[in-house]
């Protein structure tokens, strides 16, 4: 492996190790690939620290958080765009036709396109608390569908992607929880995934089960959160992409596309103060998970990487300095 590539895994991964002696965070896994398709995976901390320890391994799981939002949903879009089932300007109402069904003429949420919901140019909130309108999933996804939402700036949003999400189980028939992509799962085995937070709501430690309350109750998947799965899975997944063989050209040309000052459809790009660090080159696409999870995909210099961490464990009510973190690992991967 080229010794340049092995010196800046070794000084990203020291930042790491040092956030866990602080005990900032209780665990993490890092992987690198290079150029040459080789990579460096290294594991330092604990998966569990509640209320047993358990160690951090390579191949631990991760609940991946909105990392959903890039692996699985915005690439099944891209591949029904491919296959001709849709357009990405087509409105969502291509697929889901009930959508605000008792407003056909007037209703904002039915000219969303497929593009505005994928790069967030949509009015919708950046989330709102579905699980304590119940826990019936049909029902919440017929509230989603039905609800007046509330105008307001493009952000970031949640809503967004739980739409997307239930187009494609309408575009394919199928359930979102049996479209997980190849080597990941929306049903994990616990004993192999790092735990999350203890849940106020569930009165539980998770371990397995998804941390997001919406996707939870929305029966453990949704387009914007629920996916499980390890570093090698990531990387497998970005070398699929760097590689061309998991996208068509025309696909991974829109995915290297700007929509936006900070993103393109799905991922982030590169930006001043962004989560992939100031010295990556300027294409480099990347996405965060809440549950301290990351992916960063750099096209230029035929690399990605992922730092995996279960930075809410047991709580998400600290300040665990994770963004600092992310933008320093990414700082020394990209340096040189």
């Amino acid at each position: 492996m080229d010794e340049a590539v092995v010196r800046n895994a070794d000084a990203a991964f020291a930042p790491v190790e040092a956030a866990v002696t602080a005990r900032r965070i209780p665990g993490a896994v890092l992987g690198v690939l290079s150029a040459d398709g080789e990579r460096i995976v290294r594991a330092t901390g604990f998966a569990q620290i509640e209320p047993d320890r358990a160690a951090m391994r390579r191949e631990t799981w991760f609940d991946l958080a909105s990392l959903t939002k890039v692996l699985s949903t915005t690439t099944t879009i891209l591949c029904l765009v491919e296959a001709g089932k849709i357009g990405l300007d087509d409105p969502l109402t291509t697929a889901i036709p009930d959508l605000r069904q008792y407003d056909v003429a007037g209703a904002a949420e039915r000219k969303l396109t497929f593009r505005s919901c994928l790069s967030h140019q949509t009015h919708l909130p950046a989330v709102e608390p579905l699980y304590s309108y119940g826990q019936n999933p049909a029902t919440l996804r017929a509230f989603v569908l039905q609800r007046v939402w509330k105008p307001g700036p493009p952000v970031y949003s949640d809503i967004n992607f739980i739409l997307l999400g239930i187009a494609i189980e309408r575009l394919t028939g199928r359930p979102l929880i049996e479209l997980a992509p190849e080597g990941f799962s929306f049903r994990p085995n616990p004993e192999d995934c790092a735990a999350t937070e203890r849940c106020t709501w569930r009165g539980r430690i998770m371990r397995g089960e998804v941390h997001d309350e919406n996707a939870y109750a929305l029966g453990g998947a949704s387009g914007h959160a629920g996916l499980f799965g390890n570093a090698d899975a990531l990387l497998d997944f970005a070398a699929a992409l760097l590689g061309g063989t998991l996208l068509s050209a025309a696909s991974i040309a829109a995915l290297r596309t700007r929509q936006s000052a900070t993103r393109s459809l799905g991922w982030e790009m590169a930006y001043p103060g962004w989560s992939g660090g100031d010295a990556c080159a300027p294409t480099v696409i990347g996405h965060t998970g809440f549950t301290g999870t990351g992916l960063w995909i750099d096209w230029d210099n035929g690399r990605a990487w992922t730092l995996l961490t279960n930075r809410v464990h047991p709580s998400r009510h600290v300040e665990t300095g994770i963004q600092e973190l992310r933008r320093r690992v990414g700082d020394l991967v990209s340096a040189g």
